[in-house]
């Protein structure tokens, strides 16, 4: 039975409802243009009370409770309003399989986030401090390039920067997530000389090079320097993707490029990775081929990877809220930005994928409206503790 109604409950008593709220979200397409998405998180602030402040970036902020200067504890919750593209229609589905014959929201950003997000919402409305602060902070960009996160922890007043904890809104099935893999993505560039296929020997063939540099891939974790094991996270993985190379089917090629995807685990750093890389390569391609690598443009930094003591109190109390484990995340997230400042752990309704496949991402995106509904009630449990 499916059909496109209102939720199941409706406000009662001025309470902020998150299934109403996701249901509008999610008729908000916001895989092109997130302004509409924001305009409406805007107004449903304003409507509680609380007026919010859009930066230059795009980021939505709002605060409740003492100012910073006078909070003994501060507590971040952020996630995104962006999607993935194409755009999935709304519908509920009130006998949904998925949901053991409960009712889930369907559609594009239903669980990657704004089940996460109406959940987060519903926890902010909720708390009402009077000695600590909570702030929201909802990120444009997330799906992407991250500008808007990047932005918010570059600048001199970055709310994060002081916090005692970041809770990050992700689909997680109630889990709590204090950990993740980074990912930087580059291309390896081999040169040589041309020549005629006839006589190879006198030119410097850099697709040939390619072997050398696949063997090097695969004992990259092997050498005497590689970061161990990350207790949570495993062993960091590099893989080769796409290549690129020649020009003639006659020419010895003098050109060939690798592209490589690298996941990373702490304590490994982008620079630290480009100089392991480089100098693992350059000890094994021949010396008459040029390389170089770089990592691809882009204008904000790599996610990388990050952890959180799984002993934190955000971890515990919101772990004790929640019922769910403690656990890795298996996706990059902005958490990567927040983990340097605070204790940061991801949570949220939903799950990446389920039995049947995909979801997240996925044409089949849905979330179940009583993982939103606990998820709300977890993080509401969780902030009252914290910051009350």
């Amino acid at each position: 039975m499916t059909g496109a109604g209102s939720a199941d409950e409706a406000e009662r008593d001025g309470a902020f409802d998150p299934i109403a709220f996701l249901e509008t979200a999610v008729q908000h397409p916001s895989h092109e243009d997130v302004g509409p998405m924001r305009e409406f998180l805007c107004e449903t602030l304003a409507d509680r009370g609380i007026e919010p402040c859009v930066d230059d970036a795009g980021n939505v902020l709002a605060s409740r409770g003492v100012p910073k200067s006078e909070a003994e504890t501060h507590v971040v919750l952020n996630t995104h309003i962006d999607t993935v593209s194409p755009h999935v229609p709304y519908e509920r589905d009130v006998d949904a399989p998925e949901a053991d014959g409960g009712t889930v929201v369907r559609g594009r950003g239903s669980c990657d986030a704004k089940g996460p997000l109406a959940a987060l919402l519903s926890a902010f409305f909720a708390t009402d401090p009077t000695d600590g602060r909570v702030t929201l902070v909802i990120t444009p960009d997330e799906e992407v390039l991250s500008t808007g996160a990047y932005a918010l922890v570059s600048g001199d007043e970055s709310p994060t920067r002081d916090a005692d904890a970041v809770i990050v809104g992700e689909p997680t099935d109630l889990d709590v997530c204090t950990a993740a893999k980074g990912r930087f993505q580059g291309m390896i560039h081999l040169s040589g000389a041309n020549a005629h296929a006839a006589e190879p020997e006198t030119g410097t063939n850099a697709v040939a090079a390619l072997e050398p540099v696949l063997e090097a891939i695969r004992t990259f974790g092997d050498r005497a320097d590689a970061p161990p094991a990350h207790p949570q996270l495993g062993a960091a993985t590099l893989t080769p993707t796409v290549v690129e190379g020649g020009e003639a089917t006659n020419q010895v090629p003098a050109d060939c490029a690798l592209t490589v995807d690298r996941r990373s685990v702490p304590p490994e750093t982008a620079e630290e990775f480009h100089e392991s890389l480089t100098a693992h390569l350059r000890a094994a391609v021949p010396d008459d081929v040029g390389l170089e690598f770089r990592f691809t443009d882009r204008p904000t930094p790599f996610l990388e990877a990050w952890d959180t003591d799984p002993n934190a109190p955000v971890v515990d109390v919101l772990a004790d809220a929640s019922g769910g484990k403690v656990r890795p995340f298996t996706a990059a997230t902005e958490a990567s930005y927040f983990a340097a400042d605070a204790p940061t752990v991801v949570f949220g309704p939903g799950v990446l994928a389920d039995d049947e496949g995909a979801v997240a991402h996925a044409p089949r995106e849905y979330v179940r409206v009583d993982a939103v509904r606990e998820a709300a009630r977890a993080l509401e449990a969780t902030l009252a503790e914290l910051v009350a």
